[in-house]
């Protein structure tokens, strides 16, 4: 057996961890961060947040050209710390948030996928999360 390659992002948020978990986990916030240019959006996101429960996004090109479904099943929960979860796939990734001087780091690690390089994942995963942090300081 292979082991997966181990991409890690981060991100600090000038935000408190709760508004900051609040914004990575509610739907209706989901759904304005959730794209990793603008020429792509998330029309639509369903979150059963607790383990054991689902998640799904709809990543959709703009132009309607393309979409597909990004979701999974989560293996841990722990509020306002960590977030773990094994895709539809069977990749695992893992969330973690930390308080940092009044502001909160999320570190996002996830096992890569075979199709697409390390690069290419790592830059377009970092592109979402930048524009999480980017709604999350924005909003509240």
């Amino acid at each position: 057996m292979t082991t997966a390659t181990r991409i890690t992002i981060s991100a600090l948020v000038n935000k408190p961890v709760a508004h900051v978990w609040k914004i990575w986990t509610e739907p209706a916030h989901i759904t304005q961060w959730n794209a990793a240019s603008d020429d792509w959006h998330c029309p639509k996101a369903e979150n059963d947040l607790r383990t054991g429960g689902t998640f799904s996004s709809t990543m959709a090109a703009r132009d309607g050209s393309f979409s597909f479904e990004f979701g999974g099943v989560y293996d841990d929960v722990q509020l306002h710390k960590r977030i773990a979860y094994t895709m539809g796939d069977g990749r695992s990734c893992e969330i973690l948030f930390t308080t940092e001087n009044g502001a909160t780091r999320v570190v996002e690690s996830f096992d890569a996928e075979t199709q697409n390089s390390v690069d290419m994942q790592r830059s377009g995963w970092q592109a979402i999360l930048d524009r999480f942090k980017k709604h999350a300081e924005a909003n509240g």
